[in-house]
């Protein structure tokens, strides 16, 4: 099978869901196929199987898909492509970091890997995009880091934001305003369970933020 836009996406979106799975997990459930990319459960597992054919994937009926090793580098490919794009896209096109997730989108279908080696030299190297993503290798390997986020992260400590595990513009443009962005010192002061709020402070300022916002902050200790 050659690596179309489609075979792409689903590589992309499997390998996104496996970086999600907790440890007695092993295979990406095919409705989280789908609903990532817009499509049907049956769409999903028609193309998952092709997948499995082409020894892409290894595909469970009514379990789940997980990419095999060809898979893995394929889509880590893809992610270096739109990652880099996407910091290409900031730092040389001056485009807003909550814009250009869905321009990289498309374009990562269309440069080509001696466009990305290029820029990737431009860039320096770097190891993480705009939105704090760690940035493959050339051979697609990505190097796992755990993270804690504002709810599993040591309260009353120094941190720094090191994620963002939303690309929603909307939610980007409310870090943005909030200066919650990647390199931003913080600290966790409370959690308020029953009020669903964690209190930041950050500098001199402090911030009431929900749980499902500080979830999506991804943080280690500065």
């Amino acid at each position: 099978m050659l690596p179309s836009s489609t075979v792409e996406n689903y590589l992309k979106a499997i390998h996104q869901g496996q970086s999600a799975l907790s440890a007695d997990q092993r295979l990406v459930p095919m409705g989280q196929v789908a609903s990532s990319l817009g499509v049907t459960p049956g769409t999903a597992t028609t193309m998952v199987k092709a997948l499995a054919e082409s020894g892409l994937a290894e595909y469970e009926p009514y379990s789940g898909v997980r990419l095999t090793d060809a898979g893995e580098k394929l889509a880590g490919l893809v992610l270096r492509r739109h990652r880099l794009v996407e910091l290409f896209l900031v730092q040389v096109m001056g485009m807003s970091w909550a814009e250009v997730h869905e321009e990289a989108e498309q374009l990562e279908h269309a440069v080509s890997d001696r466009l990305i080696e290029r820029i990737d030299a431009m860039l320096g190297r770097p190891a993480y995009d705009p939105h704090g993503d760690p940035i493959p290798d050339p051979e697609g390997v990505l190097t796992p880091r755990h993270l804690d986020n504002l709810l599993t992260c040591p309260m009353g400590t120094p941190l720094k934001v090191t994620r963002i595990a939303d690309q929603d513009p909307a939610f980007l443009h409310f870090i943005e305003e909030n200066d919650l962005k990647p390199g931003q010192p913080v600290q966790v002061d409370t959690r308020d369970t029953a009020a669903d709020s964690v209190l930041l402070r950050s500098g001199d300022r402090r911030l009431t933020i929900g749980t499902r916002a500080a979830s999506k902050l991804l943080v280690e200790v500065a």
